[in-house]
């Protein structure tokens, strides 16, 4: 087999991968409306775009594939700085109260 066809086929199962990660996650995403999961998910789509576009761009250095791996990164870390930030005490006040 050529080596660009085996390469080819290991970023297109990578890919699957990060699509069926993603729609795990959608899926908590839905179920609990957590935006942390909605930005898990959104990551992974994004990452696999970047698995499609290498197998499609024959260079690995394109400027577009670090693009959108940056905003893929940044979306977790803006996922994990949200799900941590302190709530207002209006917020936390609110909370009690129901439950």
């Amino acid at each position: 087999m050529d080596v660009m066809m085996i390469k080819g086929m290991l970023l297109g199962g990578i890919a699957v991968g990060g699509i069926v990660a993603g729609l795990f996650f959608l899926r908590f995403w839905l179920m609990t409306n957590d935006r942390l999961f909605l930005c898990f998910s959104l990551s992974f789509f994004l990452m696999s775009l970047t698995r499609v576009l290498r197998a499609i761009v024959s260079s690995d250095e394109h400027p577009v594939i670090y693009l959108v791996r940056l905003v893929a990164y940044g979306l977790i870390i803006y996922g994990i700085i949200d799900k941590n930030r302190k709530k207002s005490p209006a917020l936390i006040r609110h909370d009690k109260r129901v439950q």
